[in-house]
């Protein structure tokens, strides 16, 4: 193997191989382009009035004062949307994940590998997938799927406008977003659920194991805690991370009366469409503090000390 410590004169001391910081170079390089300065800059803009166009001119702490104070769409409909979908959609995803990649790791190598492909593509096709199925499923007219279903049920009279109606907006975005859901989290899950070693369930049947459920209780999840906590971590910033699937359902940002705004939206409709730069990025640190501070959360209450 390349990184490989060695000793070096006496007992104790050692030399790192001059590999590691090669290999590590390119990693270190993008994540300091990609992630690293524009958290510096988005931090920095948020302290400044900037429309995309003029010169930044400092404004202190106003981003963040009207953010507490004055924008009353992000308290009475951006926050608690966000909150609700990262409620509901998080465990649900995270409970989902699991037990889908339990359940694939007891059947066969073959077709295991095909479900697994076949659960985890919904995660990349995002907006080309939500417009070619999920738009035609609850399309207003009589040729939507569920329309056309309920009509020939007899369950409804007339067809529904699913996809401008405030009721009903949110509750669609939850379910788009937890069929695709199963990401680099389940995978994850998944192989480390198969790598779990044999011998602990053989020990745990001489223990007093009774049966499947048990097994998976006493014996899978604490040896995969881990990968659960990348699930989680994974789950909980694409559950505050959702916003261009309530764009790609309505077709409109803001969504009908905020109904199916989030932070992300709030974020582009800020940034993008009245280029108040400097408001969008406080609002994206305020984020990037939620989704950190929730991660710790779920940190502490997976790892043991």
């Amino acid at each position: 193997m390349g990184l490989i410590l060695k000793k070096k004169g006496c007992r104790g001391k050692r030399k790192i191989d001059k590999s590691i910081p090669l290999f590590l170079a390119p990693y270190i390089l993008l994540f300091m382009i990609f992630i690293l300065v524009p958290i510096i800059i988005a931090i920095g803009l948020s302290f400044t009035h900037f429309n995309a166009v003029g010169k930044p001119t400092f404004a202190g702490i106003a981003n963040y004062l009207t953010i507490l104070t004055q924008d009353r769409v992000l308290m009475e409909h951006v926050l608690p949307n966000t909150i609700l979908i990262a409620l509901v959609a998080g465990p649900i995803s995270l409970a989902f994940q699991f037990l889908l990649a339990w359940s694939l790791a007891q059947i066969p190598k073959g077709l295991r590998t095909i479900l697994a492909l076949l659960f985890f593509i919904p995660s990349q096709t995002g907006g080309v997938a939500i417009a070619v199925i999920w738009k035609i499923i609850f399309s207003g007219d009589r040729l939507g799927y569920l329309n056309n279903l309920l009509l020939s049920s007899g369950i409804i009279d007339t067809p529904m406008a699913w996809l401008s109606n405030e009721k009903w907006i949110l509750p669609i975005m939850i379910i788009v977003t937890l069929w695709s859901s199963m990401g680099i989290g389940f995978l994850s899950i998944l192989s480390s659920i198969l790598n779990v070693n044999t011998e602990m369930y053989e020990a745990a049947y001489v223990d007093g194991i009774a049966n499947r459920f048990q097994e998976m209780i006493y014996v899978t999840i604490p040896s995969i805690k881990s990968a659960l906590l990348f699930a989680t971590v994974m789950a909980i910033v694409n559950a505050f991370s959702i916003g261009q699937v309530g764009v790609d359902l309505t077709g409109a940002n803001p969504t009908p009366n905020y109904s199916g705004q989030t932070f992300i939206t709030h974020i582009a409709d800020h940034g993008l469409l009245q280029y108040e730069m400097g408001y969008a990025a406080a609002l994206s640190v305020v984020l990037l503090l939620i989704i950190y501070g929730v991660s710790r959360i779920a940190n502490r209450l997976l790892i043991e000390k």
